[in-house]
């Protein structure tokens, strides 16, 4: 595996992300608290490990250009954008999430998952998006790894 591989496993990371979190969602409202809390479990660290390669990219590699034209660049960036601000957002806001499903405070717990839950999916289905119009879309000069 290269850097020029990492942008598609960020994907892959974000999608699986996705995934698992409605899968968690799905087996609270089943009340399967082992398996809502398994998912959930597995869905940070998913997110972590997409972190880690993420950063891991953009120090080997640097920033990338979108080279969309037209009407697509405003509705890349207004993604880009909102995407960006609410992963700042998620980090804390999932972990603290996490700690007090498992401290037991369940109330105060489901109370920030409604905040959490939708945030947290936003910023993985769009880290898709964003991979998809910067790397398959408008793919742009090739840059070298």
């Amino acid at each position: 595996m290269t850097t020029a591989d990492l942008p598609a496993l960020n994907a892959i990371l974000n999608g699986t992300s996705a995934v698992l979190l409605a899968a968690g969602y799905r087996a609270i409202r089943r009340r399967r608290v082992a398996a809502h809390r398994n998912l959930m479990v597995v869905a940070f660290g998913v997110s972590t490990l997409f972190l880690v390669s993420y950063l891991v990219h953009k120090f080997a590699v640097g920033p990338r250009s979108f080279a969309g034209v037209g009407w697509i660049r405003p509705v890349y960036f207004g993604i880009l954008i909102s995407h960006t601000i609410l992963a700042a957002l998620i980090v804390p806001l999932a972990l603290t999430t996490l700690i007090l499903g498992f401290r037991g405070r369940h109330p105060a717990h489901e109370r920030l998952a409604r905040w959490t839950l939708p945030i947290w999916l936003y910023v993985s289905i769009t880290g898709v998006v964003i991979y998809f119009l910067l790397y398959r879309v408008y793919p742009g000069p090739s840059v070298s790894s």
